[in-house]
């Protein structure tokens, strides 16, 4: 079952001046939902890593993982919600977690005026499950949720899923953001988030953030794994705990052996 789009005051007139990140990242992924000025900024940041889209990759990889497994193994959870959808690019949360487990319920939620033109492809929902589309700021988490409630039950388990968009959030407000929105989800309820860090290539990965922040787009930043597990207050992570996005438990028979990437990530059930 398919829910209505949500907007909540946001600017619904896409910017075609200014580069969004989820359009530069549908860039490095290979899409065609991008403009001159996204490309611009993919390829300067490129230039100082080129292996960023092999990163960009492993995000959704991961997302992957860990939403196939937590529809298929934690606790019988069947509802989710997915902040910083991005643009949509093949096994979306909803494709993944219905692929397991029909029920799930979805709700995307992301800033990009350009995901409004996609929602209904967002919305595609098996018969028995639901999906809808938030057109919110992670900064608004009482409007997030509030917007939440009408298709998701609270009361109930929920994944929370973050990838690669609290390091638009550059001071510790990020970590209020977070923590309001797990505290109005009960017990075993999960969070799944992604981050980048300095951890791995740091001079390559911190030159890289450098352009990106002087071409005009939203602001960005690295962590430390001690700071991104912060984020985790409250919760026991899952093995193999905060690691490297291609070393959180991959398939290795489809790709042998991993080489580590910029992004960490970790998989987290509240307590």
């Amino acid at each position: 079952m398919t829910e209505p789009v949500s907007q909540h005051g946001l600017q619904t007139d896409i910017d075609t001046t200014v580069p969004h990140t989820a359009r530069v990242w549908n860039y490095w992924l290979g899409g065609k939902d991008n403009y001159a000025v996204d490309r611009a900024v993919g390829d300067e940041v490129m230039t100082a890593m080129p292996d960023v889209p092999e990163a960009a990759r492993q995000d959704r990889a991961f997302m992957n993982r860990a939403i196939g497994y937590l529809a298929a193994q934690a606790d019988g959870v069947r509802q989710f919600l997915d902040i910083g959808t991005g643009l949509p690019t093949a096994n979306n949360t909803h494709e993944v977690a219905q692929a397991v487990a029909p029920e799930s319920a979805i709700v995307y939620v992301d800033n990009d005026p350009l995901i409004m033109t996609h929602a209904r492809a967002l919305l595609t929902s098996s018969p028995e499950g639901r999906t809808a589309y938030v057109h919110a700021d992670l900064r608004a988490p009482d409007t997030i949720l509030a917007a939440a409630r009408k298709t998701l039950d609270l009361d109930r388990p929920i994944v929370i899923s973050m990838l690669g968009v609290l390091n638009h959030i550059l001071g510790d407000e990020a970590y209020d953001i977070v923590g309001q929105l797990t505290a109005a989800v009960p017990t075993g309820s999960y969070l799944v988030i992604s981050h980048p860090t300095a951890e791995v290539r740091g001079d390559e990965v911190e030159e890289a953030m450098r352009r990106w922040n002087e071409q005009g787009a939203t602001p960005i930043r690295t962590r430390t794994p001690a700071e991104i597990a912060r984020f985790f207050h409250g919760f026991e992570l899952l093995e193999p705990g905060l690691v490297s996005l291609s070393l959180w438990r991959p398939n290795l028979t489809e790709v042998g052996q991993p080489q580590p990437v910029h992004g960490f990530g970790a998989v987290g059930r509240k307590l």
